[in-house]
């Protein structure tokens, strides 16, 4: 098969070398080429490029704005919303520390003894509490400040029934026995 195709090669040689366009054909080239230099050129790459850089831009802002709305949602939530069992523990606790309140707010300062620091520490919503709360909008599922927060709450209960007591004992008040208060309770 190869010498056949050689034979075939060296008989039709001549038909393979062509000579090329003829001198018209490169003449009519070349008058079309100069003649039409009057045009402006504008590059398809400088158009997409500004449009694919808008975009790009678009595209950026569109997932910086997602982003942070997704993160910021939680922390804008309110606790009911997070933590539903906290907030009815925080309801039945805050009704019960805000009546104890109330009882130790009737005695004079002078009686109680207890300088301006201490008194903002009997607030129910002092700095230890706003901490908890941070911390379990931040972690909601964390079942360790959960019973932290419970545990904060039954404390400051305790903290002033104690106060009560002792004050009911010093300063009976007129009318105001420890037997009334126990069945007020």
């Amino acid at each position: 098969m190869p010498d056949n195709f050689e034979g075939f090669i060296r008989q039709h040689r001549d038909e393979f070398e062509e000579q090329g366009p003829s001198p018209r054909v490169w003449a009519a080239l070349e008058k079309e080429l100069t003649g039409s230099s009057k045009g402006k050129v504008i590059s398809l790459l400088q158009k997409n490029w500004f449009r694919a850089a808008v975009i790009a831009v678009l595209l950026a802002n569109a997932g910086a704005l997602f982003y942070f709305t997704k993160n910021r949602q939680p922390q804008q939530q309110d606790l009911a919303v997070l933590a539903p069992d906290i907030q009815e523990a925080g309801v039945y606790y805050t009704s019960r520390i805000n009546e104890k309140l109330q009882l130790i707010g009737a005695y004079p300062d002078s009686t109680l003894g207890l300088d301006s620091v201490a008194r903002k520490e009997l607030e129910l919503r002092n700095d230890t509490y706003k901490a908890l709360e941070k911390e379990l909008k931040n972690n909601p599922g964390n079942e360790r400040i959960r019973a932290a927060m419970v545990r904060y709450y039954q404390l400051k209960l305790d903290l002033l029934d104690k106060i009560l007591e002792e004050l009911q004992a010093k300063h009976a008040t007129p009318g105001h026995t420890k037997k009334q208060y126990e069945a007020e309770i």
